[in-house]
């Protein structure tokens, strides 16, 4: 028989978030656990009774919506307490403190949970052909919206001949938000990132496909953990090596979540867009309209920076397409907005049809 495995909650990040949640719940007997990883809806989960397989109960699973599905992070609530050899059921799974999502592929604007409870979220880029400021932009958004701190690693410093500029490239419009140079092949520039993660806190790993994320996570954890691949010579993208969300327990305290790469990281909402573009929200707030748009509207404080050369174009610019996308989104998921919008183009269109009617009358 195998070995029990038990955790200290409070290491695990259990506290009185959540263990108030516990007491107030139709369960407060139950066993706490933390969802280690998750497989086809199969559940490894850690508590201080033990670790083991945890699957839903079968009346929770038809009540939940699929963003309120347990996700790697989440802390839920067990009937019995786990094991190696039997699974266990999940009764109730707690609110989150904090949640990094994005939205689905597809039409209908499905939200996916990528980690849940994470304090701490580092956007892996690449210094290699995977370094594009715009997307790092567009992490950094999410990361605001989730509730947990930012940070940005810049790694593969070892194939990079201009390291320094583009480190100053990412902090000049990421202002605030810490910026580590890594290799993570070489181990260089990781004790920083290490001191960071102390014990009982929780970093999440987010970042596109051959970022070195899981070569960073086998640094950290002392082994060959997870496994690597190469990245393509010809266009410098990297193949999805890492295929689910997982938690790993750090020696010497802290636990790491790495995600697999992402090749689009969609907006979901505007949350999050004024904290990474804090400039462009400050200078609106100096608009002469509430609702300006930077357009054509007079005594726009966001234009005439633009024309004194105090913003570029191009960062108005980008602001603009994540806001457009996070309010496309918003339309397909909110059916409520989803129907104004198509009513509004409906009557664009009946009054483009009364006016070719109208001329053809005339």
């Amino acid at each position: 028989m195998e070995d029990v495995i038990v955790y200290q909650l409070s290491t695990l990040g259990f506290g009185p978030f959540f263990e108030e949640q516990l007491s107030r719940s139709e369960h407060p007997a139950a066993i706490p656990a933390r969802i280690a990883a998750e497989h086809r809806g199969a559940y490894m989960v850690w508590s201080a009774s033990g670790a083991g397989r945890a699957q839903l109960a079968g009346k929770l699973r038809t009540r939940l919506e699929d963003k309120e599905l347990p996700a790697v992070g989440d802390w839920v609530a067990l009937k019995d307490a786990p094991g190696p050899d039997r699974t266990t059921i999940i009764e109730h799974v707690l609110a989150r403190r904090t949640v990094f999502t994005r939205g689905a592929a597809g039409r209908k604007g499905r939200t996916q949970i990528v980690a849940a409870n994470v304090d701490l979220v580092f956007a892996v880029c690449g210094l290699d052909a995977d370094f594009n400021v715009r997307r790092i932009e567009r992490y950094l958004t999410r990361i605001w919206a989730s509730g947990a701190q930012p940070a940005v690693i810049l790694n593969k410093a070892d194939i990079c001949e201009n390291t320094a500029a583009r480190m100053a490239e990412v902090e000049s419009h990421c202002p605030g938000v810490p910026v580590h140079v890594t290799s993570a092949l070489r181990s260089e520039g990781l004790a920083v990132i290490r001191a960071s993660i102390r014990d009982g806190l929780t970093a999440a790993f987010v970042g596109s496909s051959g970022a070195g994320k899981s070569t960073l996570i086998n640094a950290f954890l002392g082994e060959e953990w997870m496994p690597t691949g190469e990245v393509r010579a010809r266009d410098g993208r990297g193949c999805h090596v890492t295929t689910h969300r997982q938690l790993f327990m750090l020696p010497g305290g802290g636990l790491l979540l790495d995600t697999p790469g992402m090749r689009e990281l969609q907006l979901v909402d505007e949350d999050g867009l004024d904290s990474v573009f804090e400039d462009i929200a400050e200078l609106s707030a100096r608009c002469r309209f509430g609702d300006c748009h930077h357009d054509t509207e007079p005594g726009c404080a966001v234009k005439e920076a633009m024309k004194s050369g105090d913003l570029a174009a191009d960062r108005l610019e980008h602001y603009r397409k994540l806001e457009r996308e996070a309010q496309a989104y918003d339309r397909r998921h909110d059916e409520r907005l989803r129907r104004q919008s198509e009513r509004a183009w409906g009557q664009l269109y009946d009054e483009a049809a009364r006016l070719r009617r109208w001329k053809g009358g005339k």
